[in-house]
């Protein structure tokens, strides 16, 4: 009888064993073939905006029209620095050249305050025009003994005056300036930096003009300052040129009205090269 009920108690645990068998085969069948799987998510310790700057868009659109891109923006606001000099110079009636300056002391400061761009193109931004409003700030230094005067007949001529071997004469001119140039832009580094040249024309209001001799006097400074209009062009213009890349910028301006009134003075066209010291 025993051993009846040890056979049937042998052949249940061998059910049961089979039966656990089968169960964890199939487990490990799932495990393989299951569609879902699960990610493991790993914590990134850099800041997710520094990534995504990182991506540059610009390339889907293989440098086309972009909405993201800024309008068109011209190079006229600023301050310029040039250095002043006179080309063709005519002193028909005169017995000395007493215009004759010194280019390294003669400058022109422009304070270009005002900027308005317009751009050209639809689908770009590197094609435009450029205006605004400047104040042009003109010196030219004469020989140390030399200035200028009107006579009774209204014509400028030279005049000599001393008061010690090292005073400064020179002439001095303020003007308003309002541009008109064409500009055309190079992007270059995905337009972070453009190369850009410009070229147009120029007009200015005299404001103020005056000569002015500095000197000394018992060790004390003193100075000789003479307003008036010397026959100087009142309205003028001429052709201005600038050009450019990243911190380097470069400007001429050639007057197409020459310095004094025709017949009050010695025919000169004032030309100016420099460059521009800060970028607003």
């Amino acid at each position: 009888m025993s051993g009846m009920i040890n056979t049937a108690y042998s052949n249940k645990n061998r059910m049961n064993i089979h039966a656990i068998l089968i169960i964890l085969a199939g487990f490990i069948l799932l495990s393989f073939h299951s569609p879902a799987q699960t990610d493991t998510i790993v914590p990134i310790d850099k800041n997710p905006e520094k990534l995504l700057q990182k991506i540059d868009v610009r390339s889907l659109t293989n440098h086309g029209f972009n909405f993201w891109q800024d309008k068109f923006s011209g190079h006229w606001a600023g301050i310029d620095l040039g250095f002043n000099m006179f080309l063709n110079p005519d002193y028909s009636g005169y017995d000395t050249e007493f215009m004759k300056n010194d280019i390294l002391r003669s400058n022109t400061t422009h304070i270009n305050l005002i900027q308005q761009s317009i751009g050209l193109q639809r689908n770009r931004n590197t094609i435009g025009l450029v205006t605004g409003l400047g104040l042009s700030l003109q010196s030219y230094r004469l020989d140390k003994n030399t200035t200028i005067q009107m006579t009774e007949e209204g014509m400028i001529e030279s005049q000599k005056l001393y008061f010690d071997k090292n005073q400064k004469s020179k002439l001095s001119i303020v003007s308003l300036m309002v541009p008109l140039l064409a500009e055309f832009q190079i992007p270059i580094n995905h337009y972070k930096n453009r190369m850009y040249f410009s070229g147009g024309l120029y007009g200015g209001l005299r404001i103020s003009s005056h000569t002015k001799i500095k000197y000394r006097s018992d060790r004390k400074k003193e100075k000789l300052k003479t307003p008036g209009h010397y026959h100087l062009q009142d309205i003028k213009y001429g052709l201005m040129f600038r050009a450019g890349y990243h911190r380097i910028n470069l400007f001429a301006t050639y007057e197409l009205t020459p310095l004094f009134r025709e017949d009050r003075g010695p025919r000169l066209t004032p030309v100016t090269i420099g460059i521009t010291l800060i970028r607003f």
